[in-house]
C-alpha cells in the first residue's frame, strides 16, 4: 500500500508542477482558499517571490513565519514543492544560513530550482529524495520545517525519525500539517485521491504527539488553526529534539 500511495502522491503533484511549468511566466492565478495556498501568508511576504513560486503554494500554513528562524541556521523544508517555504527561509536565515529543500517530484524540484534562480537567491539548496530517507548527514539541520506534507508520507513513523535524526540536539521540528479529528477508517484510508488531498493519510493530534515521542522528539505540542474540512483541522506541530 505505501509504495501505491507514494506513487499516487507524485502523479498528483507532478501534474501539479507541470501546470505551472507550461503555463508561462507567472503560472496560474492563484486562487484565494482559506485552508490552501498562499492566502495563509501574509502580501508582504509574497511580493519579492516570483509568480510561479506562489502560485504553486499547496500548504496549509506558513511554517517559516513558525518556526523561529535566525540569521546563520540550517532549516530543512519536507516535501518543498515549488520552494516557496524555502525561499521564505533562506532568506530569513541570511546569506550565513542555508535552506534546503526535499522532495520526491522531479517537477516540483525543476520548478523550485527555476523559482530560486528568478528569485535570486543563493541560498537555497534542492535536494531529490523521500521524507523517509533524508539524503542529509545525522545532526546536520538547525530547523525542520514541513508545509501539509507529512500526512502525505504513508510511513510516518519513518519519517518522524528521519526528521530527529538529520536535527542537532535541541534542534527545532515546527510544521504545518492537517490533523484529522478522529481516527480514520481502514476505508477511508484506502482512497488514493483522498490521500493526494490530505485527507486520508491524516492523524490524529495524539497520534502525532505519540509519534514524535517514539522517534525521540520532547516537548510536542499540536496547536489547531483553522478547519480544513467536515473530519480535520490544519495545525501547527513543534518539538525539540
Amino acid at each position: 500500500m505505501s509504495d501505491t500511495v507514494r506513487e499516487s502522491v507524485r502523479e498528483h503533484y507532478a501534474r501539479a508542477a507541470l501546470a505551472v511549468l507550461d503555463s508561462g511566466c507567472c503560472g496560474p492565478a492563484a486562487v484565494a482558499d482559506p485552508v490552501f495556498g498562499p492566502g495563509l501568508y501574509d502580501e508582504a511576504e509574497l511580493a519579492p517571490l516570483p509568480g510561479d513560486a506562489v502560485a504553486a503554494s499547496l500548504g496549509c500554513g506558513n511554517p517559516a513565519a513558525l518556526a523561529d528562524l535566525r540569521p546563520g541556521e540550517t532549516v530543512l523544508d519536507l516535501g518543498s514543492g515549488g520552494g516557496i517555504d524555502v525561499l521564505l527561509a533562506a532568506t530569513r536565515v541570511g546569506p550565513d544560513g542555508t535552506a534546503y529543500g526535499l522532495d520526491m517530484t522531479a517537477e516540483m524540484l525543476a520548478l523550485a530550482r527555476r523559482n530560486a534562480a528568478a528569485a535570486g537567491v543563493a541560498n537555497a539548496r534542492f535536494l531529490e529524495g523521500e521524507i523517509e530517507a533524508i539524503p542529509l548527514p545525522d545532526a546536520s539541520v538547525d530547523v525542520v520545517i514541513s508545509n501539509c506534507v507529512l500526512n502525505l508520507s504513508a510511513d510516518k513513523p519513518a519519517a518522524f525519525r528521519e526528521a530527529h535524526r538529520v536535527l542537532v540536539p535541541g534542534g527545532r521540528l515546527a510544521v504545518t500539517d492537517i490533523v484529522a479529528a478522529r481516527p480514520l477508517t481502514e476505508e477511508e484510508r484506502a482512497d488514493l485521491a483522498a490521500w493526494a488531498g490530505c485527507v486520508a493519510g491524516a492523524i490524529t493530534a495524539r497520534e502525532y504527539v505519540e509519534g514524535l515521542e517514539a522517534a525521540g522528539f520532547s516537548g510536542v505540542e499540536v496547536i489547531p488553526t483553522h478547519p480544513a474540512g467536515p473530519t480535520a483541522v490544519s495545525a501547527v506541530i513543534r518539538a525539540t529534539a
